[in-house]
């Protein structure tokens, strides 16, 4: 357990420990569905995610060999430490899926006990096994008997608003093989409405020997030392908040670091554009990235309209003129970004190579 202190005594740089993993800083780059690519997560290393995390992948899709879901398990040499999260509700099938996570070349074996969307919950997996504490059980173990992997979990507090769910499964979660579990103090009902009730995060600290990690509202400095002093939690996770925003994680590491400037902002654009494009093909690519225009162009950085008149083109091309234009000198910080990138020294499963984005 991580004993409690004061605030301003909390040290986000310091490493601590899933089992044999070292993570070296006290940030968690959460798993996100649509979000949590190669290029999110390598560009979260980059601006101090002590531990990455790919978005949720599906057990059954893995078992199936579908290439969409396999292509989840492309791993970049400077991801490392990462979690690959599995979701489903078959013990066995979540144990195959574990064993390719493990030989495609993850530090860690996340677990999902907390989505709280439809599609996902209607299969009985996601934050619907909070409320089936046997399955829960059962499939940790045949994941943790699968691998030699660390294996973590991550949950909501349960289904409905003030449910306690999450106290009455956790400890029985680490009795069978969990080596960390997350909490998101929100209920499955709540989806991202009012607000993370972190007296229950604090109270999961207090059932368990091994590392919890507290999710939900961690969007500053201070908000990450409070929730860490207050629950005893061994590290935070980031999720919304670094949606097309890294400097979030620069800033909450390190005081006084600011806002980034217009030219930081499109050639971290830039970067994350190609780098996309490079790991899902132009056709996937093109409707995955709009969303992320607004993101990095919002929070006052650009005007509305030219967000908008991004999002309707096509051409990776002209979107890198029209940024390049608006921001001259971001050729210059693209350049100094792409020096310092590390080759793409990829672990991936032995499959083809249409598998990682129809190159």
């Amino acid at each position: 357990m991580q004993a409690k202190r004061e605030p301003s005594q909390v040290d986000l740089h310091e490493p601590w420990r899933i089992r044999d993993v070292e993570i070296p800083t006290r940030l968690v780059l959460a798993p996100m569905a649509g979000v949590s690519v190669q290029a999110f997560r390598r560009q979260g290393r980059r601006y101090g995610a002590g531990l990455v995390c790919s978005e949720m992948v599906s057990c059954a899709g893995l078992h199936h060999g579908n290439e969409r879901t396999l292509g989840y398990l492309r791993i970049a040499g400077d991801e490392h430490p990462l979690a690959v999260q599995i979701f489903g509700s078959e013990p066995a099938v979540m144990a195959e899926a574990a064993r390719m996570v493990a030989d495609a070349g993850a530090d860690i074996v996340d677990i999902n006990f907390g989505c709280p969307v439809r599609k996902v919950t209607k299969t009985g997996a996601g934050a619907t096994l909070l409320e089936d504490p046997g399955r829960a059980c059962a499939i940790v173990a045949a994941v943790a008997s699968a691998v030699d992997l660390p294996v973590s979990v991550k949950m909501r507090r349960g289904l409905e608003d003030g449910s306690r769910a999450c106290l009455a499964v956790g400890p029985r979660l680490v009795e069978v093989g969990a080596a960390s579990l997350t909490l998101h103090p929100r209920s499955a009902k709540q989806m991202y409405t009012g607000t993370a009730d972190h007296a229950l995060t604090a109270e999961l600290v207090e059932l368990v020997d091994v590392p919890i990690i507290a999710s939900g509202d961690v969007t500053s400095r201070a908000r990450a030392q409070a929730v860490l002093a207050a629950t005893g939690a061994s590290a935070v996770m980031i999720g919304r908040a670094a949606q097309g925003n890294p400097w979030v994680l620069r800033e909450i590491l390190e005081e006084g670091t600011g806002e980034p400037s217009r030219e930081e902002v499109v050639a971290e654009l830039v970067l994350f554009m190609r780098e996309t494009v490079r790991e899902l093909g132009d056709r996937k690519a093109n409707g995955f990235l709009k969303k992320f225009y607004g993101w990095y162009l919002g929070r006052g950085r650009f005007p509305r309209a030219f967000k908008a008149e991004l999002t309707q083109l096509d051409d990776f091309v002209e979107v890198e003129c029209r940024l390049f234009a608006a921001a001259p000198g971001a050729r210059f910080v693209l350049a100094r970004l792409e020096e310092e990138q590390p080759t793409a020294d990829e672990v991936t499963l032995d499959l083809p190579i249409s598998i990682y984005g129809g190159g």
